[in-house]
Parts: structure tokens; C-alpha cells; sequence
């Protein structure tokens, strides 16, 4: 039974409708906008839908997950990509282990806020991104209690040492980009 409510979950993480809402394309546009890119770490990877992204761009991508099951779907999306266990909070990798860090709908799911940004500083050399639900009541995503203001993640990554912050509207999503 838990497969096929897994294989389910899979299904709806990759419907067609879902990856609009995200706008992949133009997100790794933002990613990687301006940056000399060689390594990614996907936080929060899921099914690996922005891992593949990066991987099609010739980008060396690892991702953790803290479902084992999630790790395996995004290893058959990305074949070439390295994955493993791990919580935004405590990150397994050292310190500027990539160039990038990137967060899908992860920040707002973290039990410590400010961890999980001084986490993904700390292993970024360049930049981190992180793609969240717009605090507003919709009938996609969560609730509007589990969602994140904007002033307030911006003021989280500069209490935490990033020195440049930008927020980017897109149709759906917010887009913050730290450095």
C-alpha cells in the first residue's frame, strides 16, 4: 500500500500542472544568473525536479532528502546525480562544499529558520537560492499560517550574514536569492 501511495506522490510532484506552477526554467535562469557554476546541492530534493534541471545544464548535482524513498525517485530522474539522507538543519557536506545551494519549498517546512539559512551559507561559495509558496491564502500549497512573509526571511539571511538579499516575484512562487 505504501508504494502505490508513494508512486502517487511521485506522479503529482511531477504533474505537468505542479512543474508550471514552478517555473523551472526560469528559476535556473535566476540560480545561475551572473555565477560560473560547477556544483550544485539541492536541499530538499524530492523527486529531483530542479536537480534534473541543473544536471541538463551540465552541472555537477547532489541533493538530500530526508525520505529514502524520495532519494531513489530523484536517483532514476538523475542518473548522474549524487543523493543522500540529510536535513536542511544540519547539512552533511563541509563548509563551501558548492557553488550553489538551493531550497524548493523547504525554508517553510524547517523547524529552525535561522539554522537552515546558516546551514546553506555555510556550505555555499557563491550563492544560495531558495523558492518558496508567496504568503497569500490560495488553494494550491499550504495553509496561509505555514507560509513565510517576505520581510521576514529577508531579515532571517541578514541576521545570519548574508550581505546581499534579493527577492524576485514570480508568477506563483517567490524567488530569494542570498549572497
Amino acid at each position: 500500500m505504501h508504494e502505490r501511495r508513494f508512486k502517487a506522490e511521485i506522479g503529482r510532484l511531477r504533474s505537468p500542472e505542479r512543474v508550471a506552477l514552478l517555473e523551472v526554467d526560469r528559476v535556473i535562469e535566476e540560480c545561475l544568473s551572473g555565477l560560473k557554476v560547477q556544483s550544485v546541492l539541492d536541499v530538499g530534493t524530492g523527486s529531483g525536479i530542479f536537480a534534473e534541471a541543473f544536471a541538463k545544464r551540465g552541472i555537477s548535482v547532489t541533493g538530500i532528502d530526508p525520505n529514502p524513498e524520495m532519494l531513489k525517485a530523484a536517483k532514476e530522474f538523475v542518473a548522474q546525480g549524487k543523493f543522500r539522507k540529510g536535513i536542511v538543519e544540519e547539512i552533511p557536506y563541509k563548509d563551501k562544499s558548492f557553488d550553489l545551494v538551493f531550497l524548493s519549498h523547504v525554508l517553510h517546512e524547517s523547524d529552525d529558520i535561522p539554522k537552515a539559512l546558516a546551514e546553506t551559507k555555510r556550505c555555499a561559495s557563491q550563492r544560495v537560492v531558495v523558492l518558496e509558496w508567496p504568503f497569500r491564502e490560495e488553494e494550491i500549497g499550504p495553509p496561509l499560517e505555514h507560509r513565510l512573509d517576505s520581510a521576514s526571511v529577508e531579515a532571517i539571511s541578514r541576521r545570519v550574514g548574508f550581505q546581499h538579499v534579493k527577492t524576485i516575484e514570480l508568477m506563483h512562487m517567490i524567488l530569494f536569492i542570498f549572497s
